[in-house]
């Protein structure tokens, strides 16, 4: 089914038709149950015939089965299920005789299979680590079944929340389920071995590698603790770190130049040794990011797919192309398809499939970003004259530098000191409106409405963790007897399910007629224990009911 699926519009601005935009709509199919990432799509000559076929690691949605698609042209060739999740997809060269069919790559769970004339051909799994000890004597007690599923699963949450190292995929899964399903399961896994694959200080979820593998060449990480890592031959450690202020969603390499795209809209260049180049805004959330290469032109550039529906194409910082599609776009891919050199594949967010075609004049024209420095940059500042108080206090800063920076020092200190006791002084006397341990995950917020003089205070009382109830809170309020009556200032908190907001309503009535407020203190308190769990002060509003009568 083709279509004119979207349009596009150079760096310049106004808007293009299809006469003098720079892409032919080849194929547009909002019904291709195409659902994958960027990294799971690969363009190859797989039969060596001279036709690319695109290479999908579909992760089939909805409770599908993740699948293995080659694509020729708009159709599905062939399609095989895959035992896991698929991670990323690449094609290589294994022979040197001709014809040269490359073999292709897909990491998979834990897993590198590779695939020679779409057959399996090698598998590599990563090296197993040991497990927890505890983690295994359990499994081990269930297998000659002296334990419960009931107390394994309280015993592996207890491991979970204390040890170092993190459980292993069977445990986890098992965690997950509900009451009725953990017997089948245990009496179905309790006699194969638990596994723990590689573990890192923090998980990689972008990989860039450039170089030669028997030269030199360097690898950067883009890790979920927001920091790009920066490897080189044979080192075990970083040889430099890229610290983001937000989470990373892309890593690209362009020529000498390491593009990352952050979670707060925005692309970011730096230099292998980690020094930011420029910044360009996004007008929306970047979903996806691929490379753009044409070898006719020597351009290599920047793909960026947006929340809004606009695919934007930069070199640098300098907006060259966007592309409107119907539907947000979830991954990129750029190259030679079929016979044609220039094709550019989307997959959309509802699982349609976009293919366009590059025209062969088209011609990439900056204009929507600023190339080189800020005119601002070459306009002269109106500094005012050296003033006899400026020569005075220069001549002080020279003279006694170093004792200023001392007391500069000690005074900065002593603020890191106030602040940090006086942070150890709220969480020892759960004074936030967020628990800060995992074992009472909760969160609190007061709202309170109304003139005056009865109020209405609801709390909004929130269980944040991931799959266990709370039970057995209770809540208490503190005030000032002479000023406020509660007729519920302690009550009973019913059962908290994992994400659902609790509002607990109660009234205020204010008791002084001039005008005075004060702090109500709310606590949430567990049952049999006196220090509460979490605080929340709030600051009741003046009465305005009586100021109006």
């Amino acid at each position: 089914m083709a279509a004119a699926s979207s349009s596009d519009y150079d760096g310049c601005g106004a808007e293009s038709n299809e006469a003098n935009s720079k892409w032919l709509d080849a194929h547009y199919d909002p019904m291709a149950n195409i659902h994958t990432f960027s990294a799971c799509l690969a363009l190859a000559d797989l039969h060596g015939d001279g036709e690319y076929k695109l290479v999908v690691g579909d992760l089939g949605p909805g409770g599908q089965q993740p699948r293995l698609k080659v694509l020729k042209g708009p159709l599905v060739m062939t399609e095989s299920p895959l035992p896991a999740l698929p991670a990323a997809a690449a094609t290589f060269l294994m022979e040197q005789h001709e014809p040269r069919t490359p073999a292709l790559a897909l990491a998979s769970g834990p897993c590198v299979y590779v695939y020679k004339n779409l057959r399996p051909y090698f598998k590599f799994s990563l090296p197993q680590l040991p497990p927890n000890p505890l983690e295994q004597d359990l499994w081990n007690q269930a297998k000659e079944d002296r334990i419960d599923p009931l107390t394994l699963k309280e015993m592996l949450e207890s491991i979970r929340e204390t040890a170092e190292e993190p459980l292993s995929v069977q445990s986890l899964r098992f965690l997950q389920l509900e009451l009725s399903e953990m017997e089948a399961f245990v009496n179905q896994h309790k006699s194969s071995s638990i596994k723990r694959q590689m573990s890192l200080p923090s998980v990689p979820v972008f990989l860039e590698v450039s170089g030669q593998f028997d030269v030199e060449f360097r690898l950067a990480a883009a890790c979920r603790n927001g920091n790009i890592y920066i490897l080189r031959r044979d080192s075990k450690h970083p040889k430099y770190c890229i610290e983001l202020s937000a989470q990373p969603v892309g890593l690209i390499r362009v020529h000498k130049v390491l593009v990352v795209g952050s979670t707060q809209d925005s692309l970011h260049g730096f230099t292998h040794k980690g020094k930011k180049l420029w910044t360009v805004q996004m007008p929306a959330a970047i979903l996806t990011m691929n490379l753009l290469e044409q070898h006719s032109r020597g351009l290599q550039a920047v793909m960026a797919g947006l929340a809004n529906g606009e695919v934007r194409i930069y070199r640098d910082k300098a907006l060259l192309n966007v592309i409107h599609t119907p539907d947000a776009v979830t991954s990129l891919c750029f190259g030679r398809y079929g016979r044609e050199d220039n094709t550019l594949i989307m997959t959309t967010r509802g699982g349609g499939l976009i293919i366009k075609i590059l025209k062969r004049t088209a011609v990439f024209v900056e204009g929507g970003g600023e190339v080189g420095p800020p005119p601002a940059q070459a306009m002269k500042l109106n500094v005012p004259r050296k003033t006899r108080l400026y020569v005075d206090q220069t001549l002080r800063e020279r003279e006694a530098g170093t004792a200023m920076h001392r007391a500069f020092q000690t005074d900065l200190y002593l603020l890191r000191l106030r602040a940090a006791r006086a942070y150890l002084q709220a969480l020892e006397s759960s004074l936030s409106p967020v628990s800060a341990t995992a074992r009472e995950p909760l969160k609190l917020h007061a709202v309170v409405q109304g003139l005056g003089p009865t109020f209405k205070l609801t709390l909004h009382l929130q269980n944040t963790s991931t799959a266990r109830p709370v039970l057995g809170l209770l809540v208490c309020c503190l005030y000032n007897e002479a000023l406020y009556f509660l007729p519920r200032a302690f009550f009973k908190v019913p059962l908290l399910v994992p994400g659902l907001n609790y509002p607990l309503e109660t009234f205020v009535e204010s008791l002084s007629n001039k005008g005075i407020s004060d702090i109500i203190k709310v606590l949430v308190l567990r049952e049999g224990q006196s220090a509460p769990l979490l605080s929340a002060h709030v600051n009741m509003p003046g009465n305005e009911g009586l100021a109006a009568a």
